[in-house]
């Protein structure tokens, strides 16, 4: 009898890209999350259900054991941390940057910055490696507007096209990490349920395998 897995996923350009992926590894939603009301969706695995939470709290779900594997933004796991979870994999999908942003020029017109972001601890850790001291403003959303009205000279932020700062007079000033989706898992659960999570493992790498020549 094969153990049960529960897979933890976020709406949005991660599940969609992530579906082509869990296909190859023989499992389909039953639901669509954007249009189902069910938290828990069923697959064409019994023993298989998918748990919809929010971006941020997958990596949570996955640490304390509420589902055994999850997929994550790699942005999400530095907010984290990351330390109570394995990253075995990187799906290599969902790919953007996390740098700072402002107008042109800024940075080297401001000696102490103040730096607009929800991405606060990363933010952190970068400007302490630099060893430069910073305000930090945590902001949820509408980035680009903070510096725009004065609030705050940069943001720190995820990129992917730039077209939004360029739209708002602003433009990358310097890149932090790159960012893309990871498969995390349980500590708990790859040793209680090895065999099959590690089948699972095997054939979402060959997924991104496949993937990456297309």
């Amino acid at each position: 009898m094969k153990k049960q897995l529960t897979i933890a996923l976020s709406k949005g350009r991660i599940f969609k890209d992530t579906l082509p992926l869990l296909n190859h590894a023989g499992i389909t939603p039953i639901d669509d999350p954007e249009t189902s009301r069910k938290l828990i969706l069923d697959t064409n695995h019994d023993h298989i259900k998918l748990v919809i939470v929010r971006a941020s709290d997958v990596p949570t779900y996955v640490e304390y054991g509420a589902a055994d594997l999850g997929i994550s933004g790699k942005d999400v796991l530095m907010e984290h941390g990351g330390e109570g979870v394995y990253e075995p994999l990187d799906l290599n999908i969902a790919c953007c940057k996390l740098m700072v942003a402002g107008k042109p020029g800024v940075l080297k017109s401001t000696s102490r910055l103040r730096i607009a972001t929800k991405f606060v601890k990363s933010a952190k850790r970068y400007y302490a490696q630099k060893g430069e001291q910073v305000e930090i403003i945590k902001l949820y959303g509408s980035m680009e507007l903070a510096p725009i009205v004065g609030l705050a000279d940069a943001i720190v932020d995820l990129v992917d096209t730039g077209n939004t700062l360029r739209a708002n007079g602003l433009e990358p000033l310097e890149h932090i990490a790159d960012i893309s989706s990871r498969l995390i898992v349980n500590k708990a659960s790859l040793k209680t349920k090895s065999e099959t999570i590690k089948a699972f493992i095997q054939q979402m790498s060959e997924a991104v395998e496949l993937n990456s020549r297309d």
